[in-house]
């Protein structure tokens, strides 16, 4: 390649990748942590699905409860009716979901799947964005997995709301995992690139 070309390559990964050449560690331990869980997961899918149920339903709860003690501290507010209806509708959706995981379930496919596949589309705009600059390609794959998992969730609902929110948040971490792993190996080696880029510019220089 031409000293232009380099250049030029150089400068487009700079574009790309901006600090994440320095930060690429954080993101490979994230990928790493990510695809344990996910493998974790996959060994107890209907487990998961049930804490994941479980674990919203509590998020409702406070933050449904943390809006009613608001709504009673805005007093003279005209809108004090509805954040308090909103906030008992957060208890109540809450409530419900602990109380019966198992049925909002197959109502929160699709739910995730709408996510999933909304994901997807994001990472194959991001692998374009990200070309010609190595593991573009992996992103891009990862989008397309995360689409066919929207889209097999779809496709079984609702009997598959017993498991399949487990199973496919076990995978999707794992997806997410490695596709994190390959971008930050990606920015280290444009990062080297850089380096050895520079380091050259100086030697001609100096010549």
């Amino acid at each position: 390649m031409s000293a232009n070309g380099e250049i030029a390559l150089t400068e487009a990964q700079k574009a790309i990748f901006g600090e994440l050449k320095k930060n690429w560690g954080w993101l490979l331990a994230f990928g790493i942590l990510s695809i344990i869980l996910g493998t974790i997961g996959l060994g107890m899918t209907f487990a998961l699905t049930e804490v994941s149920i479980i674990f919203f339903g509590v998020l409702l709860i406070i933050g449904g409860v943390f809006q009613l003690f608001d709504a009673f501290k805005c007093k003279g507010w005209k809108s004090t009716l509805w954040h308090v209806l909103i906030a008992l509708l957060y208890v109540g959706a809450g409530v419900m979901m602990v109380a019966d995981p198992i049925l909002a379930s197959a109502t929160l496919t699709l739910f995730l799947a709408s996510i999933l596949l909304a994901v997807g589309v994001m990472r194959i705009f991001m692998a374009f964005q990200m070309r010609p600059a190595k593991g573009w390609g992996w992103l891009l794959a990862g989008g397309i997995v995360t689409i066919l998992l929207g889209g097999m969730i779809i496709s079984g609902w609702p009997m598959s709301g017993l498991w399949v929110i487990g199973l496919f948040v076990a995978v999707e971490l794992i997806v997410n995992g490695w596709t994190s792993v390959f971008v930050a190996l990606a920015a280290r080696s444009a990062a080297k690139e850089e380096q050895e880029s520079a380091a050259a510019g100086s030697a001609t220089s100096g010549s």
